[in-house]
C-alpha cells in the first residue's frame, strides 16, 4: 500500500504540506493539484484510524433527521456528502422516527461514538437536550428548523415567503377559498408556512376562515383526514395548499381515490418538488426548496466550527425558495 511518503515523493511536495492537506487544511492551489494527482495515481487511501489517533478526531459527522425515507432529508444528506467527502469526513446518519424520546437517545449515541460534530433536524420545540450539546462545546448545526432560545448555527429556508408566494399565485388566478394542510403546531417550519399563508390572505384582504385550516403530521400518509375534512365542507375550497412533500403526495392519492380531477375540480399547490411531480398529468405546482444547498451549507458551517481556532457568533442562513408552476392550478378569472 502507498504511504504519505510515496505521495510526497511523486508530487514533489513536502511531507508536512501533504499531511496538512490530508488533515483538511488549505494549501496552495498548485500544491493541492499535485497532491491530488499523486493520490489518484498511487490510489492512496487515508488511514482514518491512525489519523484520528493523531488528531484526536474521528472525522465523522453525526446527522439526526426525523425520517431516512423522506425525500427532503435524502437530498439534504446528498448535499452534505459532496462537501464532507472532499475533506475526508464521513457521515453517521440516524433517524429519530419523528419521536422526541428517540431523538434524545440518538444524540447520546452519537456523542458516545465521539463524532466531531452533530447536525440536527429537530422533531419538536423542546430544546433542553440541544442546549446540553452546545454547553459541552460540541460543534452543532440546526437544519430546516430553529429552536427558540437556542443560540446555534442553523440553515433554514425562507418558509414564510415560500408559502406566501404559493398562496399569492392562487389568489392571482382567482381563488378565494384556499384550504391549507398545515403541519404540526409544535414544528417551527410548519408554523412559518402557516404564517405565510395567513399573511398572504391578510394582504389581499381575504378573511381567514379557520374551517379551511387543518393540521397534519409531517409523515408518510399524513393529511388524508384533513383533505376529507376540507372537501366535505358545505362551502368547499377551490384550492388546497399542501405544506410539505408527504401531504402533497397524500393529496394526490386522496383525489385519485375520490375521482376528483386535479386542476379542474380542485386545484392543488404542493411543497418540495420532485421530478415525479413534473412528470404527472397534471403537473403539480410546488414550492421548491434548495435541498442540496441546505446540506452543503450545513456541512460547510460544521467544518468551520470544527476547524476554526476562534469562536464566532452563531450564523443563521435563510435560503430562498422558488415557485415551480404546474397545471394542477386552475384559473378562475
Amino acid at each position: 500500500m502507498s504511504t504519505i511518503k510515496d505521495v510526497s515523493r511523486l508530487s514533489g511536495i513536502s511531507i508536512g504540506t501533504v499531511s496538512r492537506f490530508l488533515n483538511g487544511y488549505k494549501v496552495k492551489k498548485e500544491n493541492q493539484l499535485k497532491i491530488e494527482q499523486a493520490i489518484e495515481q498511487l490510489e492512496y487511501k487515508v488511514n482514518h484510524m491512525a489519523r484520528g489517533l493523531k488528531t484526536n478526531k474521528t472525522y465523522t459527522i453525526g446527522v439526526l433527521i426525523p425520517s431516512i425515507t423522506d425525500i427532503f432529508s435524502n437530498q439534504v444528506i446528498e448535499g452534505m456528502e459532496e462537501i464532507l467527502d472532499n475533506k475526508n469526513y464521513s457521515l453517521m446518519v440516524c433517524s429519530s422516527r419523528n419521536n422526541l424520546k428517540i431523538e434524545k437517545e440518538k444524540i447520546l449515541f452519537l456523542k458516545e461514538k465521539r463524532v466531531d460534530g452533530i447536525i440536527l433536524m429537530p422533531v419538536s420545540d423542546e430544546s433542553e437536550h440541544v442546549q446540553e450539546i452546545l454547553n459541552e462545546g460540541i460543534p452543532f448545526i440546526l437544519i430546516d428548523r430553529l429552536l427558540e432560545g437556542v443560540e446555534s448555527d442553523a440553515v433554514v429556508c425562507d418558509n414564510v415567503n415560500g408559502a406566501y408566494r404559493a398562496v399569492e399565485q392562487l389568489i392571482d388566478v382567482g381563488h378565494r377559498r384556499i384550504g391549507i394542510i398545515a403541519g404540526p403546531t409544535y414544528v417551527y417550519t410548519a408554523r412559518e408556512r402557516l404564517n405565510g399563508y395567513k399573511r398572504a390572505l391578510n394582504d389581499y384582504q381575504i378573511p381567514i376562515d379557520d374551517a379551511l385550516i387543518v393540521h397534519a403530521e409531517y409523515a408518510k400518509g399524513a393529511g388524508y383526514q384533513g383533505y376529507d375534512q376540507l372537501l366535505k365542507l358545505p362551502h368547499k375550497p377551490t384550492a388546497i395548499f399542501a405544506t410539505n412533500y408527504e401531504t402533497t403526495m397524500t393529496g394526490m392519492k386522496y383525489m385519485m381515490e375520490k375521482g376528483l380531477k386535479i386542476g379542474e375540480e380542485i386545484s392543488l399547490f404542493g411543497y418540495d418538488n420532485t421530478e415525479v411531480f413534473q412528470m404527472l398529468k397534471p403537473s403539480i405546482a410546488t414550492v421548491v426548496q434548495p435541498m442540496k444547498d441546505i446540506g452543503e451549507r450545513a456541512a460547510t458551517l460544521i467544518l468551520k466550527r470544527i476547524e476554526s481556532d476562534y469562536n464566532f457568533y452563531p450564523v443563521i442562513e435563510r435560503l430562498k425558495t422558488k415557485i415551480l408552476p404546474g397545471t394542477s392550478v386552475k384559473k378562475l378569472n
